[in-house]
């Protein structure tokens, strides 16, 4: 199982915003992420709009793939895109590029 671990960073007017639609996420948007292999996905936000995303998976590539032939997806990361800083044209899941792990305690 690899850890994967992203930042984004939201835009500071929209905080409460983004909030309020990850507290709602779409089901059929929820099963797709577990149909994917999204396992323990989790999403942090700091009051200044970093966000901090975490997800196990066997392949992070076909998680990835899996999604992007997903048409929930689509509708999603098109909601999305407005609530972020300098995706510069790519939408969040094509922009999450994943952080070197450097330590686990196991």
């Amino acid at each position: 199982m690899r850890r994967i671990c992203f930042l984004l960073r939201v835009r500071p007017d929209r905080l409460a915003e983004y909030r309020e639609r990850h507290a709602n996420v779409w089901p059929e948007m929820r099963q797709a992420l577990r149909e994917t292999g999204w396992g323990n996905y989790t999403l942090f936000l700091a009051e200044d709009g970093l966000l901090v995303g975490y997800l196990e998976t066997d392949d992070f590539d076909a998680a990835r793939a899996g999604m992007e032939a997903r048409e929930v997806n689509a509708r999603w990361q098109a909601e999305m895109a407005e609530f972020f800083v300098a995706l510069d044209g790519s939408r969040p899941d094509e922009a999450m590029k994943p952080l070197d792990e450097v330590f686990h305690l196991d």
